[in-house]
């Protein structure tokens, strides 16, 4: 939802002063936005898969298994791309930390073993383990 014309001027005040009371500070803010840089590098890796998969057909339409296996290693590269700036690039939000008790709203909590996203170290979950056991 675009802001009204009173907002912008709000917002183009509150950017003014945040500048003048804090130059350093503004500068750092305003080098870039995450999500724009994100969403860019998602696009460039979806047009890389595409670029990719017309190599790989065109190898096979050449029959020349080298050009092939460069279209699928673009394609593979272009897919990495998208997938590592997907979470960011959509705004998606990490779950935060979990609660004291270890069970969220559904049960305890189950995540899966290769995120590492938001978990605790090792040693922290295994303490907790412990004295949650200690206490029973």
């Amino acid at each position: 939802m675009p802001l009204s014309e009173h907002e912008q001027r709000l917002l183009e005040q509150i950017e003014r002063a945040l500048v003048d009371d804090d130059p350093k500070f503004a500068s750092s803010v305003r080098t870039g936005d995450r999500r724009l840089r994100s969403r860019r590098r998602l696009q460039l890796g979806a047009v890389l898969v595409v670029v990719g998969f017309a190599i790989l057909v065109g190898g096979a339409v050449a029959q020349e298994w080298l050009i092939g296996a460069l279209g699928s290693l673009v394609a593979f590269g272009g897919l990495a791309l998208a997938v590592l700036n997907y979470k960011v690039a959509t705004g998606a939000v990490e779950p935060g930390p979990a609660p004291a008790n270890g069970r969220g709203p559904s049960g305890p909590a189950r995540g899966s073993r290769g995120s590492r996203g938001g978990r605790q170290p090792l040693k922290t979950r295994l303490e907790e383990r412990f004295r949650r056991r200690y206490d029973q």
